[in-house]
Order: structure tokens, then C-alpha cells, then sequence
């Protein structure tokens, strides 16, 4: 899938992973669903693209003990653009949903990293200042991280 690129912000976002096999078996579903292709291919890490940008996960052997916590500094989330098929792909890899809001799904994978999919929305007529506006109903999946700090920042 060829996707016209005018340069943006990103030119790569790399993330270094605990397991290699259950990181590619978890993200490539997903990458592949947002229209992403394969890109490298090396024996600690692989990569996807789309356009210009693309998503590397590696098992660095200079990668330091300890895990990844979206809670600690650091990488929070990494939000995308996508669909609910994405949502479905991911859900098919054994991703774990975090919230729902309706307009984007945050998703947790299996070594603790979260992905928010932003999902197209269809345009409706806008509201009059007469209908107010309802906050979507959404039921968060457990979260790895809630003990360590509730009033965390859910949002994008």
C-alpha cells in the first residue's frame, strides 16, 4: 500500500523490547492492519513502515533489566490513526484493552506497552447549544501499572 508522505514529525519511533517473538507476534498483526508493511528484518529486530515514517522493535543487548512502564518516565503511549479493524487485529494478537472511549482504544500488549488507535469518527450534523454534550461510556480493562499511580494521565 503506497500512501503519499509529506515529511512530518516523525521520522521513526523505536521501541526496545524484553522479548523480540512475542513483540512481533503482537504489533505486526496491527502494523499491517493500519496499512503499515514490513520494512527490516534483522535477527534482534524488525521493522514496519508506511510512507516515510516507520516502527522499529528491537531486543537490544545493550537493553537494560527491568521491563517497560508506560507509568514511569518514559514512553506513555504511542497513538496512531486508524479503525476498528486495527482494534480487531490487535485484539486477535492478544492485545488487552485498556479504555474505550469510542472515538480511540487504548491497548495494552503483552510486555506492558500501550497503543492508542485513534479511530475515524463519521461526521454528524453538530450539536445545538441546546443538546448537551455526553461523555461516551467506556469500561477499562485492568491496567498493569493502577497500583503504582491512580490519578495517572489517561488521555491522548
Amino acid at each position: 500500500m503506497t500512501v503519499p508522505d509529506p515529511v512530518g514529525l516523525f521520522h521513526h519511533v523505536e521501541l526496545w523490547v524484553d522479548d523480540l517473538a512475542t513483540a512481533e507476534a503482537q504489533w505486526s498483526p496491527v502494523l499491517l492492519a493500519l496499512g503499515c508493511e514490513p520494512f527490516q528484518h534483522w535477527p534482534r529486530g524488525r521493522s514496519w513502515r508506511l510512507g516515510s515514517a516507520y516502527l522499529v522493535i528491537e531486543q537490544s543487548s545493550a537493553l537494560l533489566p527491568g521491563g517497560h512502564q508506560r507509568l514511569r518516565a518514559g514512553l506513555n503511549h504511542l497513538a496512531v490513526h486508524g479503525s476498528r479493524s486495527a482494534v480487531a487485529a490487535a485484539l486477535a494478537a492478544g492485545w488487552a484493552v485498556r479504555v474505550d472511549t469510542g472515538e480511540a482504544v487504548h491497548l495494552i500488549d503483552g510486555q506492558g506497552f500501550e497503543l492508542e488507535i485513534v479511530c475515524a469518527v463519521a461526521q454528524s450534523a453538530p450539536a445545538t447549544s441546546a443538546a448537551p454534550s455526553q461523555a461516551p461510556d467506556f469500561a477499562p480493562a485492568p491496567d498493569p501499572g493502577a497500583d503504582a499511580d491512580p490519578g495517572a494521565d489517561t488521555g491522548g
